[in-house]
């Protein structure tokens, strides 16, 4: 979906995303495109087997570069965790290990509440091809993994970033990009125009039959425009096409 918007604010706060040993610039990219789309900035990546700076990620970033320039990579994880003050592991394999395990949207209130007291929080992310290790999940406070189908568990890495990234946007009280533009219902004496003038093109075109249900047909009829909360502009159009079905002439349109 496009829509990059350099006239708004640009949000960059909360969790540090950790990628332990990624593979794929591609992944790296991806995900640093999904914490833009969110709201992340803090990528920090451990061991990336192609090494660092990579050209492939920043083209899969989709102009996430203000993430991209900002890359700390780490040769042991431990640095990489050392100044943060709660970190989320990400797995979906049964763990024995006595951690709390959370649901995304639980885990990111969680993070939402330690960062607006003023904790330093992170969320781990493990390879491609195995995930994290269990001396890695080890190093976390608690574990978050995600309702999936448990014949197919395994999700990308990037897709897993988006997942958190999502959840620790909707924690927070995000606005939408877009919205409904305003509108308010007509003035009932709009409304009644409109009856009267459907009403009465009906009764020339015999549509109520037979003559003694007419009244529970308007009734009807009325209930139906009634519920719709029209706006003055609806209101408009319907009676442009009653109009139209009356054989009226109306106004040409212009050609946009």
């Amino acid at each position: 979906m496009a829509g990059t918007n350099h006239n708004k604010p640009l949000i960059a706060d909360g969790p540090s995303i950790i990628l332990v040993n990624p593979q794929l610039g591609e992944n790296i990219g991806a995900s640093a495109r999904a914490m833009a789309n969110f709201g992340l900035a803090d990528l920090r990546i451990v061991d990336p087997r192609d090494g660092w700076p990579n050209d492939v990620a920043r083209a899969n970033a989709a102009k996430a570069d203000h993430i991209i320039d900002n890359v700390q990579v780490f040769v042991r994880l431990e640095d990489a965790l050392a100044d943060l003050q709660f970190v989320y592991a990400t797995t979906a394999r049964q763990r024995e290990m006595l951690k709390p395990v959370r649901g995304p949207g639980e885990a990111a209130a969680t993070l939402r509440k330690r960062h607006v007291s003023g904790q330093s929080t992170g969320i781990m992310f493990g390879r491609e091809r195995a995930g994290l290790e269990s001396v890695e999940v080890a190093l976390a406070d608690e574990i978050v993994t995600f309702p999936v189908n448990p014949a197919f568990a395994s999700l990308n890495i990037s897709q897993a970033v988006l997942l958190m990234s999502y959840e620790w946007m909707v924690s927070g009280e995000a606005e939408l990009p877009i919205s409904t533009p305003p509108s308010l219902p007509a003035a009932k004496d709009d409304l009644f125009g409109l009856f009267e003038h459907l009403e009465g093109a009906l009764d020339k075109m015999n549509y109520f039959r037979p003559p003694h249900k007419r009244a529970t047909m308007v009734e009807n009829l009325r209930n139906i425009f009634s519920k719709a909360e029209l706006s003055q502009q609806e209101i408009h159009a319907l009676r442009g096409v009653v109009a139209t079905l009356e054989g009226r002439k109306t106004r040409p349109r212009k050609d946009r």
